[in-house]
């Protein structure tokens, strides 16, 4: 799954907040019919580097292949592709306050977010060398990487590509994906300490919500719940109809409660005491 929760900041913006790095977030490069990236501002030395910094969905997750795709000009003659040399991942964690490296939508703030005095780099990958395509590029870590505090930093290394207007180098990417898998709520990790060590926290009790659910108000039921619900009422009808007109097979996917198979005892159980009529 991708793990990236929300954007932090980007190195540079040429048209900010146009070309902004919540771009990358969208998993096309046009939206109604306009163009979706974060384009880099424009250098004159190929060598510059950029960086794109995301916050993830928890504070543990274990990341194992991390996603780019760079962004094709289609409306630039010649369709150029705005790729980089080569990518690089760091992971750690924040070193400021709770909440106050959220993407904000002032450029300066954004730089003083970004800035690697504020995090806590744990893991450094190897550099990998990116196609000049526009495709999304698969970017395989050489073993599964624990990222303790939720912080993935992608570094773009090098320029390829010039733009014609003003004859300067640019990186411009239309999707990022960090994939893995998250450890929370059952593993916490507090880094708070001011000495500077990570305490993990193990809530073996914790229940594991999806996203979508821990994002619902507190009185709304989920969606599942009330797909479950409706799949039950039709399970007793079914049960109804079977001892109405004797006993048939019934075996489609509305005979699956939970993704377990219900047989006859089932059936006639749930006709007692029905809490949904």
């Amino acid at each position: 799954m991708d793990c990236i929760l929300q954007c932090i900041g980007a190195s540079s913006t040429d048209n900010f907040p146009d070309e902004t790095i919540e771009n990358t977030l969208i998993p096309h490069d046009r939206v109604k019919h306009r163009p979706s990236y974060w384009s880099s501002g424009g250098h004159d030395d190929p060598d510059t580097p950029e960086t794109l910094t995301y916050r993830l969905n928890c504070d543990m997750c274990i990341v194992d292949e991390i996603k780019l795709q760079p962004f094709k000009a289609y409306f630039q003659y010649g369709h150029p592709i705005y790729s980089s040399k080569a990518v690089r991942f760091r992971m750690g964690h924040s070193k400021l306050p709770h909440g106050s490296d959220s993407f904000v939508t002032v450029e300066d703030e954004n730089l003083m977010a970004i800035a690697d005095e504020n995090y806590v780099w744990t893991y450094t990958s190897p550099e990998f060398p990116m196609l000049q395509e526009n495709v999304l590029q698969s970017f395989k870590l050489p073993r599964p990487v624990l990222c303790i505090g939720g912080i993935v930093k992608v570094e773009l290394l090098g320029r390829v590509q010039k733009q014609e207007a003003d004859d300067r180098y640019y990186i411009c990417i239309c999707h990022a994906q960090v994939r893995g898998r998250s450890l929370s709520p059952v593993f916490m990790v507090d880094t708070s300490d001011p000495a500077g060590y990570s305490v993990l926290k193990y809530l073996p009790d914790a229940k594991i919500l999806r996203s979508e659910d821990a994002m619902l108000d507190d009185g709304s039921e989920s969606l599942e719940w009330h797909s479950l619900v409706a799949r039950y009422r039709r399970m007793r009808h079914l049960a109804i109809m079977n001892v109405l007109l004797g006993p048939e097979e019934f075996m489609d996917e509305d005979d699956i409660i939970g993704g377990v198979l219900m047989d006859e005892d089932d059936l006639g159980g749930m006709l007692e005491d029905d809490p949904f009529v």
